[in-house]
C-alpha cells in the first residue's frame, strides 16, 4: 500500500506520468500506481454493491462491472485517441449518395423486408435544457403531440400500411424510465409493440482522487448527483444484457434503426432498409451511418474519415488543438454524423460476446451543485462503426436531420414551414426554397413555458430567411415574418409585435408597447 502526500491528485498524476514515459523506470512506476488505483476503485465498488437489495443486485453488478472495464481503459489510454497524420478522406464508394440508394426502387415484398426491422429510440435525456422537468420525449412539439407521440404514430402508420409488425424499443436511463413507463399505457391500443430497457448507471468519480462519489446504490437524497447514464454508446452492452437482443434475433429480426428521439427527421426509410436487406453486390453491411452535408452551423459535428483502412467517426474532442480549424473546414470534411444508424443484430451479438466493440472514451467534466468537481466517462454509439464489417455511410438529405435541442428549433417545427402527416414532419410545399431559416431566440425564450407565453400564435414563417429575437419581446396573433427580421428590446424595454403585423426585412429595436384600450 502507498502513502500519498497532501494535495496529491491521481488525475494530474495520470498526465504527468504519461509525459514521463520516456524516462527509465517511469513506465513501471506508472503501472504500479495504476494497479493501486484500480484496486482502490474495485474496493469502493464492492462496498457500493453490498448496499444493493436482492432484486437490484444482478443489474447493479452488471453496471459496476461495465464501469470497471471502462475505467480500466481510461487509465490505459495515453494522449489523443487519433493520430492526425493517419486521418484520410473516406474512399468515394464508402459514402453513397442517398439518390443512388433511392434510384434502386422498392421490391414487391417490402412488407417482409420491414418485418426484419426493430426501431430503437434513444430516450435517456431530460428536458432540463429547455426548462422542463422529466423526460425530454414528453415535451409537446406539434399540435400537443410529444416526441414520443409522433414516434408511435409513425410506426403505427407503417404497420397499418404494410400489415407489418415493426416494434418500438426505447432505451431509457434511470432519469427517464419511471415517467416514460407511466405514459406508455396510453398506447396500449396502438398497433405498435413497445419495449423498454435501461442503459447502465455508472458512478461519477471525484476529479482529484478518481474514486467514486457514491457511497451506496441509492440515487436519491445525497446520492442524486452521484450517478450518471454513460452516453448512448452504452446501447450495445445494455441491449445485450436486457435479453431483448436475443429475443428479436429469435423472432427473425435482423436490423435495428437507432436514432435520437428528439430528431424529428429520423423516420424509417424504406430505401435504406431495402439496400441493407438486398445489397446490390450481395454483401450485406453490418453498420450504416446516415451523414449529411455540413453547413456553418454544423462545424463541430463528428465526421466520417478513413483511418487505418476502416471507416471511423472522429469527434471534435478527439482532434489535437493544432488541427481543430482544419476539422471544422467545410471544404475538407464535408459531412457530419446525424446519429441515424442501421445496425445488424447478429453483428452486435457477435461483437458483444467477443468483447470487441471499441469506442473512444469521452471524458466529461462536471461540477456538482455542492461545488465538487467530478468526471464522467462516456461513449458514443456511432464510434463503434470501426468495429463492424463492411460499414457504409449514406449521404442523406438534410430533412433527415431535424433535431429539437432548443426553443429556436421548436419554433421551426411548430410553424407552417412543416406539415404533419402520420407523425412525420415534411417541409411545406408552399415554401419556395428547401433550406430551413436560421432562428435565434434570446434567453427570455429558453424555457418552453416562457417561450409559449410570448407567442399568442406561431407566426407565418414560410418566407423567412433569418430571425433574431433578443430581450423582452412578445408576438400577437397572426404575425407574418419574411426575409431577415431582427427584433431587439434593450434592457428595461419591451417590444410587443402587434396582431396581424407583417415584418419583412425589418430591424425592430427600442421600446414598442401595445396597450389594450
Amino acid at each position: 500500500m502507498f502513502l500519498y502526500p497532501a494535495g496529491f491528485s491521481f488525475a494530474s498524476l495520470k498526465s504527468d506520468l504519461s509525459k514521463a514515459m520516456s524516462q527509465d523506470g517511469a513506465s513501471q512506476f506508472q503501472e504500479v500506481i495504476r494497479q493501486e488505483l484500480e484496486l482502490s476503485v474495485k474496493k469502493e465498488l464492492e462496498k457500493i454493491l453490498t448496499t444493493a437489495s436482492s432484486h437490484e443486485f444482478e443489474h447493479t453488478k452488471k453496471d459496476l462491472d461495465g464501469f470497471r472495464k471502462l475505467f480500466h481503459r481510461f487509465l490505459q489510454e495515453k494522449g489523443p485517441s487519433v493520430d492526425w497524420g493517419k486521418i484520410q478522406r473516406p474512399p468515394e464508394d464508402s459514402i453513397q449518395p442517398y439518390e443512388k440508394i433511392k434510384a434502386r426502387g422498392l421490391p414487391d415484398n417490402i412488407s417482409s423486408v420491414l418485418n426484419k426491422l426493430v426501431v430503437v429510440k434513444l430516450n435517456g435525456g431530460l428536458g432540463t435544457s429547455m426548462g422542463c422537468k422529466g423526460p425530454k420525449s414528453l415535451i409537446g412539439v406539434r399540435n400537443e403531440n410529444t416526441f414520443l407521440d409522433l414516434t408511435v404514430q409513425q410506426i403505427e402508420h407503417l404497420n397499418k400500411t404494410y400489415n407489418t409488425d415493426v416494434p418500438l424499443v426505447l432505451m431509457n436511463s434511470f432519469n427517464t424510465d419511471e415517467d416514460t413507463k407511466k405514459i406508455l399505457q396510453k398506447y396500449n391500443h396502438c398497433r405498435v409493440k413497445i419495449y423498454t430497457f435501461n442503459q447502465s448507471r455508472y458512478p461519477r468519480i471525484n476529479k482529484e482522487s478518481l474514486l467514486p462519489v457514491a457511497k451506496d446504490v441509492s440515487y436519491s437524497g445525497e446520492n442524486t448527483e452521484a450517478w450518471y447514464p454513460p452516453g448512448h454508446g452504452d446501447i450495445y452492452a445494455s441491449f445485450y444484457n436486457s435479453g431483448l437482443l436475443d429475443t428479436f434475433i429469435g423472432e427473425g429480426k435482423e436490423y435495428i434503426f437507432v436514432s435520437n428521439i428528439d430528431n424529428l427527421g429520423a423516420t424509417v426509410d424504406l430505401y435504406i432498409l431495402n439496400h441493407l436487406m438486398n445489397p446490390p453486390n450481395g454483401k450485406r453491411c453490418e453498420f450504416v451511418m446516415e451523414v449529411t452535408n455540413k453547413t456553418r452551423a454544423d462545424v463541430k459535428g463528428g465526421t466520417l474519415t478513413q483511418y487505418e483502412g476502416k471507416l471511423r467517426l472522429v469527434e471534435i474532442a478527439q482532434v489535437p488543438k493544432a488541427h481543430v480549424d482544419e476539422f471544422k473546414s467545410v471544404s475538407k470534411f464535408k459531412i457530419f454524423n446525424t446519429n441515424n444508424l442501421w445496425i445488424s443484430l447478429a453483428a452486435v451479438k457477435r461483437l458483444q460476446e467477443q468483447n470487441a466493440i471499441d469506442m473512444e472514451i469521452i471524458v466529461n467534466a462536471k461540477t456538482l451543485d455542492g461545488g465538487l468537481n467530478v468526471i464522467q466517462l462516456e461513449t458514443a454509439v456511432g464510434a463503434a462503426i470501426k468495429s463492424f464489417e463492411n460499414s457504409l455511410g449514406i449521404n442523406v438529405p438534410r430533412s433527415r436531420f431535424l433535431p429539437v435541442k432548443t426553443t429556436s428549433d421548436l419554433l421551426l417545427v411548430m410553424s407552417n414551414l412543416y406539415s404533419l402527416n402520420a407523425g412525420s414532419l415534411t417541409m411545406s410545399e408552399k415554401r419556395e426554397f428547401p433550406t430551413v431559416p436560421l432562428v435565434k431566440l434570446g434567453s427570455s425564450f429558453t424555457k418552453v413555458q416562457d417561450y409559449l407565453r410570448r407567442f399568442e400564435s406561431i407566426p407565418d414563417m414560410l418566407e423567412l430567411d433569418h430571425l433574431t429575437v433578443s430581450g423582452d419581446v412578445t408576438f400577437g396573433k397572426n404575425v407574418s415574418l419574411k426575409g431577415t427580421v431582427i427584433i431587439i428590446a434593450n434592457h428595461g424595454d419591451r417590444i410587443d409585435i402587434p396582431p396581424g403585423a407583417v415584418l419583412e426585412n425589418k430591424i425592430v429595436s427600442g421600446n414598442l408597447r401595445i396597450l389594450d384600450h
